[in-house]
Parts: structure tokens; C-alpha cells; sequence
């Protein structure tokens, strides 16, 4: 009897094993780790997303700044994949720099050269007519990794392009290829006759 009173008294009482117990620290130390796991990951992965995040903003910034350019352009004198020499109307004179027109003065033409070296990319003004590599130049953008940048249409002689297209490639962080930023533009004026 007084076995059986003992046996009940133990199977009323309420608690955890000191295996149950093992056990469940085990299950909670390994989903610990796996959560700190994750948060290192995700901190150790967050300079290159920043790194990525700024070079595509930054080439969305001059290729819209390219084709505001070419769109205004007048004509297109020479041309490559890595270079686009044309001339556009700017609100400055002289021709590269700072000093902008006053409000009721025309538009004057420049000679803009957009070059693409392998790493990045830069700017000449220059007046029309100058000597190739004469002007204020400024670099616009770094970062990509080919100089082929620049495609015509139609196709044939490039002085006779009414379209240009720009394509950034920047070398993508994770390491799978490229990343692509592109836009492309009429050259209103030379469209219209201008």
C-alpha cells in the first residue's frame, strides 16, 4: 500500500526530466546558432549590397545626363563603342565653362565628347571645331568594367546615327557576371532638321 501511495504521489507530480531538460537546451543552443548565423551573414554581406546600390545609382545619374545631352544634340561627328564626339546646344560660354548665359541669351553649340576607358568614363566640352582632345574634361564615372558603351542606329556611318544607345556594365559584387544600366536617345534636333 504504501508503494502504491508513493507511486501516486510521483506520477501527480508535474515537471521535466533531466534528459527532457538536455535536450531542450541542445534544440535551443543550435537555434541560437543558426539565428547568429544569419545576422552575421546578413552583416557581412551589407557593404557590398551598399557598394552595389551606389555604383547603380551613380551610372543612373550620367546615363541620364548622357542622354539629356544627346538628346539636345545637333549632329554626331565621329563615334565608337567606347567614345560619342556630337554637338549639342549647352546654357554656358564659352564652351566648358562654369558661367551660364543669361536668361534671355540662345543656347550656344558645343562639342561634347563622352569617352569610356575600361574603368570608367569622361566628359569634354570643347567649341566646334577644336582639335580632338582640346577642352575642359571631367570624369564623370568609374566603376564599370568594359569601354564598350556606346551602339548606333541606324547602322552604317556613325555621322548619320540618329539614335544612341548606353549600356554600363559594372562588375557584379557576388561575382556572376555583369550588372547592366542602359538608356538610350534620339538626337531630337538632328530628327527634326535642326
Amino acid at each position: 500500500m504504501r508503494i502504491r501511495s508513493a507511486w501516486r504521489r510521483r506520477s501527480d507530480e508535474e515537471g521535466f526530466t533531466l534528459i527532457e531538460l538536455l535536450v531542450a537546451a541542445t534544440m535551443g543552443v543550435v537555434l541560437m546558432g543558426a539565428v547568429a548565423s544569419l545576422v552575421i551573414g546578413a552583416l557581412r554581406f551589407q557593404p557590398r549590397i551598399t557598394k552595389k546600390s551606389e555604383n547603380i545609382s551613380t551610372a543612373r545619374w550620367v546615363l541620364e545626363r548622357m542622354t539629356r545631352e544627346l538628346r539636345s544634340g545637333e549632329k554626331i561627328e565621329a563615334g565608337t563603342a567606347s567614345e560619342v564626339v556630337f554637338i549639342a546646344y549647352e546654357r554656358h560660354s564659352p564652351c566648358g565653362s562654369t558661367t551660364l548665359l543669361p536668361a534671355g541669351q540662345a543656347s550656344v553649340p558645343c562639342r561634347i565628347t563622352y569617352s569610356c576607358a575600361t574603368t570608367y568614363c569622361s566628359r569634354t566640352e570643347a567649341v566646334p571645331g577644336s582639335v580632338a582632345g582640346i577642352g575642359a574634361t571631367q570624369r564623370l564615372f568609374s566603376g564599370i568594367n568594359s569601354n564598350q558603351v556606346f551602339s548606333f542606329q541606324p547602322i552604317g556611318p556613325v555621322t548619320e546615327a540618329t539614335y544612341v544607345k548606353v549600356t554600363f556594365r559594372m562588375p557584379d559584387s557576388q561575382g556572376s557576371g555583369s550588372l547592366k544600366v542602359s538608356d538610350g536617345t534620339s538626337l531630337r534636333n538632328a530628327t527634326l532638321g535642326y
